[in-house]
């Protein structure tokens, strides 16, 4: 007969029960002691370390699925960015993982790269796949179709951006045209520019309008005539802002300083600027948004508009455990969480 590795079944499940023979206790114990399950018999720390030893010699993972249909939870949340390869991401996902994991939530993560087909995937996935709650930040998707997994899920949701007006979605969001307008304001009243460039993204990513917004409210009050020459639109990319200030700097009037609709934009747009044979900020000053950590890693430092992703995600895992745990059943919330000016050395 082939021999088994002690402590593990030969078809390789292992089951409550085991754990309870190993630990010579009831699958009552070992339930409660797993599920922190309260009862009117406390468990002394030696019954509980004797259970926790005996699932991690055996290797004992909780059925799920059953612990689903007892508590109606999945205890997994769901999370939709738009694009993985930016850092101003990264520490929001980080800092949700955080928080939920302390009440026991774990994290799927999707990844849409602003595109809408990869948007409503992530919501047919949310359809057949049940989770307690979703983390959005939807550029495309419609109030009308958020409703829809609402209705069919009845799962949680909040999203970070201003412009979905579900009654039952909590939104964290900065500012972006209000702050596009103070970083555009700055460089004409502060640092004396006339001649100001703007790289932004097209009308159907939401940030596009209303940062496009800020920049034009900021030079009409200051009398500043807007030149169609000095307003180029492509993605949120490096690759963008590489390219626009090629052109802006191949204009016979080049623009003296350029607001990026993003930091990525932004460092693109330096290289460009410098590889021409310009220096940052004397022949043209940039300013962007964000402040990634590449911003100070780049040479000039790259002034910036900052978001703070970290208080964001904080607002949005408070907001939606709020929800999925039922101590808030209210209408929509709204979080704003204000931008800051961060300068630097490239304006």
């Amino acid at each position: 007969m082939k021999a088994h590795k002690k402590g593990v079944k030969p078809n390789g499940v292992v089951t409550m029960r085991d754990v309870a023979l190993k630990a010579g206790v009831s699958q009552g114990t070992v339930s409660r002691v797993l599920n922190g399950t309260p009862t009117s018999i406390s468990i002394s720390s030696d019954t509980q370390q004797r259970v926790m030893q005996a699932v991690e010699e055996l290797g004992y993972y909780p059925n799920l699925a059953a612990r689903t249909l007892r508590t109606q939870r999945t205890h997994l949340i769901a999370i939709m960015i738009a694009d993985i390869s930016n850092p101003f991401y990264h520490s929001i996902v980080r800092t949700i993982q955080d928080i939920v994991r302390v009440k026991d939530y774990d994290v799927m993560i999707a990844n849409t790269d602003h595109h809408y087909e990869d948007e409503k995937r992530f919501c047919a996935a949310v359809m057949r796949r049940a989770v307690d709650g979703v983390i959005m930040v939807p550029f495309h998707l419609s109030t009308e179709e958020i409703d829809q997994v609402i209705k069919r899920t009845g799962t949680s949701i909040v999203a970070l951006g201003k412009h979905i007006t579900h009654p039952e979605v909590d939104l964290v969001y900065a500012d972006d045209q209000l702050a596009t307008y103070q970083g555009v304001h700055w460089l004409i009243a502060d640092q004396g520019h006339q001649h100001i460039g703007f790289i932004g993204v097209p009308d159907s990513f939401p940030p596009g309008p209303r940062r496009l917004h800020g920049y034009e409210a900021a030079l009409t009050e200051a009398g500043i005539a807007l030149n169609p020459e000095y307003m180029v639109f492509g993605d949120f990319t490096a690759e963008t802002g590489y390219q626009s200030m090629q052109n802006f700097l191949s204009l016979p009037t080049p623009p003296t300083a350029v607001f990026c609709c993003n930091d990525r934009i932004a460092i693109g747009a330096i290289a460009a600027a410098q590889d021409m044979g310009r220096r940052v900020p004397t022949d043209v000053a940039v300013i962007g948004f964000d402040n990634i950590p590449e911003a100070t890693l780049i040479r000039p430092h790259l002034t910036t508009m900052a978001q703070h992703p970290v208080e964001m995600a904080r607002q949005l895992a408070q907001a939606l455990l709020e929800r999925i745990e039922g101590k808030y059943t209210g209408t929509q919330r709204m979080f704003e969480v204000p931008c800051t000016l961060i300068r630097r050395d490239s304006a």
